[in-house]
């Protein structure tokens, strides 16, 4: 009896230190799977995505684990909040601590906090997760989400529009505003097509930027740390996706609204990242865009051809709608284009010199 349970222990020993012996193998195969398939994407990226327009894992790289956003609080002052409202407010002087506390008192002070039912946490933790995710590019960064989303704050105020839009409609408005470029490469959808990158083979070349954007706006979303519409159905959590507004648009490109001493640099912060995409472009035999290369195109005359046949007709057209914004933003237009006609005049004289 005990030579034959010495025998069945043995044989279980053996058993045992020969499963044990799988276990580390199959541990050290999964290992090396994972490098290797880390490696291989490293490779794939490397290869498709010169840029690294699209990063596969890391387009939301926030940490899920952080309980409670560590931006310090900024008060906002009785000035400030006006200032706000207006689109004349001046968005270089403020850290990003500043913008990440304004672009919060917006979502409280339009009412957005108590009718979508948000948890106060959730709305800190996801507008750090949108900063997050903002590159640091010469225009398409986080202080341009801040000023689109500003103008578009100010249009509400400016045109009555919580009077007449519904809750949801300024839910849209406002949350489109801060996700409109998430994760923008700094290249855009013409380089994107023409390189080959695996955004615009994702997307088919069909607007693989907006794709994108749009794309890690829900992924955003989707963490529960981070969901600011959790508390609503999810019938209007569809609504809210399907709406378009031309408002958006308008904000996105209003620059040239404020005061010639705000607007100027974001010119030259977009002609800079302008010429780094011809300049990429020439050096990987590539079509140049035509006004963005750098031996062509001149800040004022880039500058007339946007404000006469894309700004002042797309403003004119709001104009009909909300004649508010006749002297703030239509007439600062007028005068903006007037301003770079006289510095191409003042260039062909001293070319001509």
């Amino acid at each position: 009896m005990k030579k034959e349970v010495y025998e069945r222990l043995t044989t279980l020993e053996r058993r045992v230190e020969a499963e044990g012996r799988k276990a580390i193998d199959i541990d050290k195969c999964k290992s090396e799977l994972k490098k290797l398939r880390d490696e291989m994407e490293e490779r794939s990226n490397r290869l498709s995505c010169s840029c690294k327009c699209y990063r596969s894992g890391e387009i939301v790289r926030i940490n899920p684990q952080r309980d409670v956003p560590n931006y310090p609080k900024y008060t906002l002052s009785s000035e400030t909040i006006e200032t706000l409202k207006k689109p004349t407010f001046d968005v270089w002087h403020w850290e990003y601590n500043e913008m990440l506390s304004c672009l919060e008192f917006m979502y409280h002070d339009l009412g957005l906090v108590w009718e979508f039912n948000m948890n106060p946490i959730t709305l800190k933790r996801w507008l750090l997760c949108i900063q997050e995710n903002y590159r640091t590019n010469p225009f398409h960064n986080f202080r341009h989400c801040f000023c689109v989303t500003q103008m578009m704050y100010g249009m509400i105020h400016l045109c009555g529009l919580q009077g007449r839009l519904s809750p949801v409609d300024l839910g849209v408005l406002m949350t489109a505003a801060v996700c409109h470029d998430l994760d923008h490469p700094g290249y855009n959808n013409t380089y994107q097509i023409n390189a080959h990158t695996e955004l615009a083979i994702r997307y088919n070349d069909i607007s693989p930027l907006e794709n994108h954007h749009c794309a890690v706006a829900f992924q955003i979303l989707a963490q529960p740390e981070n969901n600011i519409f959790s508390n609503i159905s999810p019938d209007l959590f569809k609504q809210m996706r399907q709406l378009q507004l031309v408002l958006i648009k308008c904000c996105d490109i209003s620059n040239e609204v404020r005061p010639t001493e705000v607007a100027e640099p974001w010119v030259d912060c977009l002609l800079e990242e302008y010429f780094m995409q011809s300049d990429r472009e020439k050096s990987e035999g590539l079509p140049v865009t035509p006004f963005m290369d750098r031996d062509k195109v001149t800040k004022p005359k880039a500058q007339i051809g946007f404000i006469k046949f894309v700004l002042i007709p797309m403003f004119e057209t709001v104009m009909k709608l909300f004649p508010q914004i006749e002297e703030v933003m239509v007439r600062p237009l007028q005068e903006a284009r007037d301003h770079y006609e006289e510095l191409v005049q003042l260039e062909e004289a001293m070319a001509e010199v």
